[in-house]
């Protein structure tokens, strides 16, 4: 990854909430992160929920989050050539290298690819559920993220984060400490726009970029991690890392993630009991200049991108 000072848009910012109360008294708190701007490596505990899906022959291959002590929010595309029987998750783990000793790990007992994903067609339903074999404890350095509930409102220019293991550039290596970046939402008029010529943007969709240019992107083993913003002391997830158009070291197209808010019915549907922590978000942002977006993004995850860096 690359990283330069993100761009940061103040707007009003409203909050109601829906979904489990028993979640709500976890989720989206990170106590030992006290991030306001910037990005590069991240400290532990600081993304408690983010976990490292890795297969047990070929290490990390893709991201995920934690919603709640039995249930991980991954990507589609992460798991059509894999298994549950070959996936094991981390927990708390900061570093790929070395001893973590806030982490715990699960192997998978199910997986749930959404009904309606499809990569031949614009990569649209692009999320996935997977089962823990066993439930987690939480801790300052395991926690459930808060996701947003369904007519949540992501603006243009609302301020986002984004944290991975991906590789720095295509053919490169994976980080081996947690990275985190800041970036603003991409209004969805723009998104649909950019996009117009090579494929298109659904509902099911959300882009995020950067308008005044920059070094920021993420690569193969980002895919399926979150896309967070903050209200208050609460982090809430907006999207999953899903497909870039770009090569990754040279992006100038907005990045791309599926639009949790969209799947809160699927999700809780799956999941039963004990539903995630939904929190419906709004923040209208501000309409950016299509053609600063156009010219200026650098911005792009290529997980799974048209010229095609798959990510597992």
């Amino acid at each position: 990854m690359k990283f330069n000072t993100a761009l940061s848009v103040a707007g009003a910012i409203l909050l109601n909430i829906a979904g489990s109360l028993c979640q709500l008294d976890v989720c989206g708190r990170a106590p030992l992160n006290n991030k306001i701007v910037g990005g590069g490596d991240a400290n532990a505990g600081a993304w408690p929920w983010q976990v490292s899906i890795q297969s047990l022959r070929n290490g990390h291959f893709c991201g995920g989050s934690l919603i709640n002590k039995d249930w991980v929010l991954s990507a589609a595309h992460c798991f059509q050539e894999i298994d549950a029987s070959n996936v094991v998750m981390y927990f708390g783990r900061q570093r790929q290298l070395g001893l973590n000793p806030n982490e715990t790990y699960r192997t998978a007992s199910r997986i749930i690819n959404h009904p309606k994903y499809n990569y031949l067609y614009r990569y649209d339903n692009d999320i996935a559920l997977v089962q823990l074999s066993s439930s987690v404890t939480f801790s300052d350095y395991i926690r459930p993220v808060c996701l947003a509930a369904a007519g949540s409102v992501f603006g243009g220019g609302t301020e986002s984060w984004i944290t991975g293991w991906g590789l720095r550039k295509p053919g490169g290596t994976l980080t081996d400490i947690l990275q985190e970046v800041q970036v603003p939402i991409v209004s969805n008029n723009d998104c649909y726009n950019a996009f117009a010529a090579v494929t298109t943007i659904t509902s099911n969709m959300i882009c995020a970029g950067v308008l005044n240019g920059g070094g920021k992107n993420s690569c193969q083993g980002d895919s399926g991690g979150p896309v967070v913003s903050r209200n208050s002391s609460l982090w809430i997830q907006s999207g999953i890392v899903s497909f870039g158009y770009d090569p990754c070291d040279n992006p100038k197209y907005p990045s791309v993630f599926a639009r949790v808010s969209q799947y809160q019915d699927w999700i809780t549907s799956n999941i039963g009991s004990n539903p995630p922590g939904f929190v419906k978000y709004h923040n209208s942002g501000f309409r950016s200049s299509l053609n600063l977006l156009l010219f200026s993004v650098s911005l792009t995850f290529s997980a799974i991108p048209f010229t095609f860096y798959l990510s597992s």
